[in-house]
């Protein structure tokens, strides 16, 4: 034991570490200041090759296959700052061609093998050739209809069950200053339901309506009629900015909104793009407004299909210039089908346009200031909007919501070609964009239901040609009554004012401020944030900038 103890006193003495401990959280006490960028990472990315020199074309099925959960980040992005002109390409004639990946590449070769020639159905009993089970020859039922039935079952064997998400873009950044107060999955919007609640009572009606005129409802294909341009201006004011919910907001009311932001939110669980809205809260009144210059008013296009379209930059087919495309298309299909003139008749409400300037010309549009009793001492007030007026078969006035399908390219949308079904399956041509503009299509009707229009007319606008997004040609319209539509299209609007009423009540719960309610652009989920007043002034200031 000595021994031991004089070996060891040569060693250095053993001195216990200092532990920090952090009384408000976990990890570190201090972090370091180091200039070094972070990435973010999420386990279900996929990890793809760091670089791979024989492979020259882009997957075009899936591109963002093995793109981050967190959006593209550009922190070890290259930037080449100087021109080389000593630079110059590696010659790689000589290099042998690549062969890409071919489907069954490693299967065994079964069209010349003897043995397999019975299990695949070729050339022997089970074809029915040569005296087989299937008089005559020929092929059997079960092969014929067996290959279809194989095909489906194998379709998503290797990417359609896996394939992995395409990641869309939020509508607004998230800044690290918003506070998350709540997030509610899809599933749980839908078991919501708000019964009995009657119909909007009006309180103050604007603006003048244009005829619509009847020669509209005779164009077919054999009768096409092309789509004009037509020179009016569209006002889109926010809530907050509308003098007469400014008014209105002093006597009456409680939560104060637009048409539009109502059936966004009411119809937010069929939405797979993210959207958002602003609330603010003063006392016991709620406002819902939607951020300026944001892309709140844009009608999507095939948003709920199995593909949408994809953001391609300078293609006329990308996200965003199909929007573009379908908002232009809706605007002027609205303002042709009515009979304008200084000579036409006109409907007017009591009060003119609040949105009226000199010397601008705005389109025929009528105003309907509204309010609904939600219970709970909540009153909600809305602005709703007509599109144009007709007359009934007893002569009575009928007013209408008029919104115009567009159709860009059949085979990219997988849809049913209009030009061939549409005058003998219109049936065919509704369901399609059903399933592919679902979200758009109970916005419009929500919208319609809410002004209490009698009549929804919907228009169906094609393009000319395929290539060409500018030209297009009114092929054929086709009304509704809304609430038969709404129950056509399975849209229940008890459900609907749940939805309102739950995220209603959560801000009443919040004190004084500003909040925004956002559509996750990945997940079936809508998020409640606290943001400061100041939260979007920045962006203004730089879009008045860069005017």
């Amino acid at each position: 034991i000595f021994s031991l103890f004089k070996k060891m006193a040569g060693y250095p003495p053993f001195r216990k570490p200092y532990v920090q401990y952090n009384e408000h959280g976990w990890g570190p006490c201090e972090v370091p200041d180091m200039d070094v960028p972070y990435q973010p990472f999420c386990k279900s990315d996929r990890l793809g090759k760091i670089c791979d020199w024989t492979m020259a074309v882009q997957e075009k099925k899936y591109p963002n296959k093995y793109a981050s959960s967190f959006g593209n980040n550009s922190q070890y992005a290259y930037f080449h700052e100087e021109d080389d002109s000593t630079f110059h390409l590696v010659d790689n004639t000589g290099s042998r061609a690549f062969k890409p990946y071919q489907r069954g590449r490693f299967r065994p070769n079964l069209r010349n093998n003897v043995r397999a020639k019975g299990r695949m159905g070729r050339g022997n009993a089970a074809m029915g050739v040569g005296g087989g089970n299937n008089p005559g020859g020929g092929t059997s039922n079960s092969v014929k209809y067996g290959r279809g039935r194989d095909t489906r079952r194998n379709m998503g064997r290797r990417f359609a069950r896996n394939a992995p998400s395409r990641l869309r873009e939020s509508s607004v950044q998230v800044r690290s200053n918003w506070v998350s107060i709540e997030e509610i999955e899809f599933p749980r919007l839908l078991k919501l339901a708000l019964p009995n609640i009657k119909d909007g009572q009006d309180i103050v009606t604007c603006g003048s309506l244009e005829y619509y005129d009847k020669l509209y409802d005779r164009i077919n294909l054999r009768n096409e009629k092309p789509l004009l341009k037509v020179d009016r201006i569209v006002q889109t004011v926010t809530t907050t900015d509308d003098p007469v919910i400014r008014r209105l907001s002093k006597t009456m009311g409680n939560i104060f909104a637009t048409d539009e932001i109502l059936a966004t939110i009411m119809c937010s669980t069929r939405s797979n793009y993210s959207w958002d809205v602003v609330i603010e809260k003063l006392g016991t009144k709620v406002f819902l407004d939607k951020r300026d210059n944001a892309h709140f008013d844009l009608l999507t296009v095939n948003e709920t299909s199995l593909e949408p379209p994809m953001e391609e930059q300078g293609s006329i087919n990308s996200a965003h210039n199909l929007a573009l495309e379908a908002t232009l298309i809706n605007h002027n299909f609205v303002q042709q089908v009515l009979r304008v003139g200084n000579q036409e008749p006109r409907f007017k409400f009591d009060e003119p346009n609040p949105f009226e300037e000199p010397g601008v010309e705005l389109i025929s549009v009528g105003y309907r200031y509204r309010q609904w009793e939600l219970g709970n001492d909540l009153v909600l007030v809305a602005r709703c909007k007509h599109n144009g007026v007709i007359q009934g078969p007893n002569g009575e006035l009928q007013f209408l919501s008029i919104k115009a399908l567009n159709e860009w390219d059949s085979k990219a949308a997988n849809s049913v070609e209009w030009r061939q079904k549409l005058d003998t399956q219109r049936g065919a041509v509704l369901a399609s964009e059903l399933r592919n503009n679902a979200c758009k299509l109970a916005r419009w009707t929500v919208e319609a239901v809410l002004a209490g229009s009698d009549q929804l007319k919907l228009g169906y606008v094609s393009r000319v040609t395929q290539r060409d997004h500018l030209r297009h040609v009114i092929l054929g319209t086709q009304q509704f009554k809304p609430q038969e539509f709404a129950t056509q299209i399975n849209l229940n609007m008890d459900n609907a004012w749940g939805i309102l009423r739950c995220l209603v009540d959560m801000v009443m719960k919040q004190p004084d401020g500003k909040y925004l309610i956002m559509k996750d652009p990945n997940k079936p989920m809508v998020r409640l944030y606290d943001i400061p007043e100041n939260a979007f002034d920045s962006d203004a200031a730089e879009e008045e900038d860069s005017d």
